[in-house]
Parts: C-alpha cells; sequence; structure tokens
C-alpha cells in the first residue's frame, strides 16, 4: 500500500496554537506530512523563513514523521514533485470554507489525483490567526500565549 503523504502549506508567520493543533490532530492520518511555508518572491513575511522553518521543527522535534520545508511556485507543484496524494487544510470559519473550497477545485483540476483533507480548527482557536499574533507583537504586545510554548517570542527583533 503506498504512503499516505501529506502537506500543510501556509506562511506560518508565526505558526499559532491554531496551526500545531491540526498539525498534531493530522499526525496519526497519514506517514507523512510535510508543514511546508509558501515563499512568494513578492511577499516579505514578517519572520525570515529560516526563523519559522526552526521553530516548527522546535514543536515536532519529536515526530519523525513531519517534515518541514519551504518552496516557491503553486502547492500541486510541490506536491507532484514530492509524491504528495493530500492537501491538509484548517478550517475556522465558513468563510475559510468557501475560499479553501475554490482553492481545492482548482488544485483538483490541476492534479487530479490530490485530495485536500480538512480538520475544523479546535474552538478554542477559532479566533485566532497569525495577522493577529503579528498585530500584537508589532504593537509591543505579549503574543505567547498565541503561539506554541515551544516559541519565545521576548528575544525577537521586529522588522
Amino acid at each position: 500500500m503506498p504512503q499516505k503523504i501529506a502537506v500543510f502549506p501556509g506562511s506560518f508567520d508565526p505558526i499559532t496554537r491554531g496551526h500545531e493543533s491540526i498539525i498534531r490532530r493530522a499526525i496519526p492520518l497519514f506517514d507523512k506530512l510535510y508543514v511546508a511555508i509558501g515563499v512568494n518572491a513578492e511577499k516579505r513575511g514578517f519572520f525570515d523563513v529560516e526563523q519559522r522553518m526552526n521553530w516548527i521543527r522546535q514543536v515536532f522535534d519529536n515526530e519523525s514523521s513531519i517534515v518541514v520545508t519551504s518552496y516557491e511556485g503553486l502547492t500541486v507543484d510541490f506536491c507532484k514533485q514530492n509524491n504528495v496524494r493530500y492537501i491538509l487544510r484548517g478550517l475556522r470559519t465558513s468563510a475559510d470554507f468557501e475560499f479553501e473550497r475554490s482553492i481545492g477545485q482548482v488544485n483538483k483540476k490541476l492534479y487530479p489525483e490530490i485530495e485536500t483533507v480538512f480538520l475544523l480548527t479546535a474552538p478554542g482557536y477559532t479566533f485566532l490567526n497569525s495577522s493577529i499574533v503579528r498585530d500584537i507583537l508589532r504593537h509591543g504586545g505579549d503574543a505567547s500565549m498565541f503561539v506554541p510554548e515551544q516559541i519565545d517570542l521576548k528575544n525577537i527583533s521586529i522588522k
């Protein structure tokens, strides 16, 4: 039986407890899970890609099925290159569903072998996204309760 390989693509700028929850709940579903930072050359991240990848590695350092990486271009091209058959997405709201459904349908047209798998966000994280965390940090607030405990935001430099 072929391995069940998935990718959880995102900016993870930074990774939040909501992301962590989705990934931890997906681990038993897949043999290998790429947590893949999509790099857009036209957008500058709040944190550099290497910092984000290091944080994700710290959070999941005991999980042998997790592979942390980055990629440029279309997610379906990453999937083809890495024998990935599943794209994992988290859904917080019905608006997320509408947006993700459209992308999932386009991905299916581009790569018919791909399946998009949705996990509902745990209720305690429905409000949470990376933009909120960045806004708190930008204004000097303490965002530590919104990121995984392994991440120390106290000694970071804000761009």
